[in-house]
């Protein structure tokens, strides 16, 4: 069978622990058989992120802005203890959080919906999509020990001198603080996506913030998202007969529990990446939720929305045989192929895209799974597959369709 063939290179980003193992999986079972890649490799798993002094990780950020089309393994933002495990230099910083703050823009994480694995929220009938801004607040954090009495303040200084302080608290002893900041471009940018994803999707948005405990910063967020509705949007939305409605989070929290789904969900930095998990577990497996950061330029970076599976790496590792879902990052591979051949004018690799994601849900939907779905769904007679099995059974799908 001739291979698809590729003009330009999509940037990938490989990881760590089980992700990684199921990384070259996919590729050798799923992609290198049907389509000449072409890619830019980065090896962004954390011995070299660490070896590179993280320079790798502005690195790999950088070629997704050149090239336009990029695919990201899952990578460990290392804690204390992953310091002494890998004998690291530094407690580097979230890779994620870095190609983001590059890249700018929004993430975008929907649930990838299969017929026998009912969501959790008995009332939910349609997916929800959180829309994560990817620029700021904790990841892109200033903080430090505060060693005894003193007093905090929050100073900035301008251009011409002129300084701004604000008294963040008198300390009567040791203890801990934080500095975040965003920018005006990056939350307006952080709107146009949301509303511009919401008339392509005809679906209602909502925007969830704590502007009444945040009256600065939270609520530079509100207004922002206001301003640009009121401004751009507002029209197209009552013409496609969709709305946007602002509500704070703890609000939003209890509305989405009650909903029916169908809508975006757009978030802060933090609150989606909390809620992004929340939805995905709820909606079945944190392997089944698809992830796409789109940036003002129209770049994009698709990846799994989970973590690295650490736990059944140590498994992989003393040679047992491991169950990991592997869907979230089939469909990271395919959301990318398909993009490239949308900028390139390739139909062939988008059909191929959809091809590959109908043989994964097909597959599910034929009772082949992998454990943490055999655990939940409401089929019968399951056949509970391994790591490499689950690939090999897609493969055989994807072959037959």
């Amino acid at each position: 069978m001739t291979k698809i063939q590729m003009k330009t290179p999509i940037v990938e980003m490989d990881g760590d622990e089980m992700t990684r193992i199921l990384w070259k999986m996919i590729k050798d079972e799923l992609i290198l058989p049907f389509i000449d890649l072409k890619s830019e490799y980065y090896d962004l798993g954390l011995k070299k992120r660490d070896e590179t002094d993280d320079r790798i990780t502005a690195d790999a950020a950088r070629a997704a802005l050149k090239y336009g089309v990029a695919v990201k393994c899952a990578t460990i933002t290392p804690n204390a203890d992953r310091v002494k495990e890998y004998n690291l230099k530094e407690m580097w910083k979230s890779p994620n959080g870095t190609i983001r703050a590059i890249m700018d823009g929004t993430v975008f994480r929907r649930p990838i919906t299969v017929k026998g694995i009912e969501p959790n929220v008995r009332s939910w009938k349609k997916p929800i999509t959180i829309a994560r801004h990817a620029y700021g607040d904790v990841y892109k954090n200033a903080e430090m020990l505060v060693p005894c009495a003193g007093k905090a303040e929050l100073v900035f200084t301008g251009e011409d001198g002129t300084q701004i302080r604000e008294l963040i608290h008198e300390f009567d002893g040791p203890g801990v603080l934080q500095g975040m900041h965003n920018l005006d471009g990056s939350i307006s940018s952080f709107a146009h996506s949301c509303f511009e994803f919401a008339l392509d999707a005809k679906e209602d948005i909502w925007f969830a913030a704590k502007d009444t405990i945040s009256k600065k910063y939270d609520h530079r967020f509100k207004d922002i998202f206001q301003e640009v509705y009121d401004r751009e949007y507002r029209e197209k939305f009552e013409k496609a007969g969709i709305r946007y409605f602002y509500t704070l989070i703890d609000d939003a929290v209890a509305r989405v529990m009650k909903s029916e789904g169908g809508f975006i969900w757009a978030c802060k930095n933090y609150d989606g990446d909390v809620m992004s998990d929340m939805l995905s577990s709820a909606f079945g497996s944190l392997a089944m939720m698809t992830s796409v950061l789109v940036n003002p330029e129209g770049k994009f970076e698709y990846e799994a929305a989970h973590g690295t599976v650490q736990r059944h790496y140590y498994k992989y590792l003393k040679g047992e045989k491991t169950s990991t879902n592997s869907v979230a990052t089939i469909f990271a591979w395919t959301g990318a192929l398909r993009k490239r051949g949308q900028l390139d004018g390739i139909s062939e690799l988008a059909a191929y895209a959809d091809r590959m994601e109908k043989a994964v849900i097909s597959t599910i939907e034929s009772g082949k799974m992998t454990g943490d779905l055999a655990l939940i769904t409401s089929m019968s007679n399951v056949e509970k597959l391994d790591s490499e099995e689950f690939i090999k059974a897609v493969r055989g799908c994807y072959e037959a369709l």
